[in-house]
């Protein structure tokens, strides 16, 4: 009887482990499904919302109408602005992205601030670039990808300072005549330099196909060229 009852205690003692073993290997398997992320509105560097000057009440016909998920405001012009904090004096916001359709042509600046790029502005930049490029021509997403990378290494290089702010212009798109250049401000109340995508609109009635000039920044700036 007692032999019986060691028996038991025994195996009931081997059955709880083995439970346990088992709960614990199950444990170390499941996956943890990785923290949901937001994804970060390309305006969204230090929002100034209470300070914004007053805007259009109807922006749904507008060109640029897509970026208001982004985080920009309608100017009464018909822009479509970024405003943000000046870092250095409180209560001061300046415009640090704006787009803009003249005569035609679709023209998106980033405002550099002094001269330099402030924290995050570089990848910003391409991402609000490449949101007007998606929006406004026609393209392959391998075309897409090489003119990313394009302004990629353009802004890479003002950042470096290697690009003088000049009235040059760097084509990337020949059918479109898509131009990139970093220039001076002369007109206008904003002063300095900025960034500046310059786009022929897309025509509906036109089906040819964007090319892509594949040449890279890198290569068209020569030593001579600084």
């Amino acid at each position: 009887m007692k032999i019986i009852t060691y028996l038991s205690k025994t195996l009931f003692i081997q059955v709880l482990t083995v439970a346990a073993l088992s709960n614990l290997t199950l444990a170390q398997q499941t996956p943890t499904a990785p923290p949901e992320s937001t994804p970060q509105k390309i305006c969204s560097l230090d929002p100034v919302e209470s300070l914004l000057p007053s805007t259009q009440s109807k922006t749904s016909n507008s060109l640029f109408s897509y970026l208001a998920q982004e985080g920009f405001t309608q100017n009464k012009d018909g822009s479509w602005v970024c405003y943000v904090n000046d870092p250095n004096k409180e209560g001061r916001y300046y415009t640090l992205f704006k787009v803009q359709e003249q005569n035609g042509k679709l023209v998106g600046s980033s405002f550099l601030d002094n001269g330099n790029l402030i924290a995050g502005q570089d990848t910003r930049t391409v991402d609000f670039f490449m949101k007007l490029v998606e929006h406004h021509t026609d393209g392959t997403s391998e075309n897409r990808e090489s003119i990313r990378k394009y302004l990629e290494s353009f802004i890479s290089l003002v950042k470096e300072g290697k690009i003088k702010a000049s009235r040059r212009g760097f084509l990337f798109d020949q059918p479109n005549r898509a131009l990139v250049l970093y220039h001076e401000l002369s007109a206008g109340e904003l002063k300095g330099t900025a960034i500046t995508l310059n786009l022929q609109l897309a025509n509906s009635t036109d089906s040819k196909p964007k090319s892509l000039i594949r040449t890279s920044v890198r290569e068209k700036l020569r030593p001579s060229q600084k």
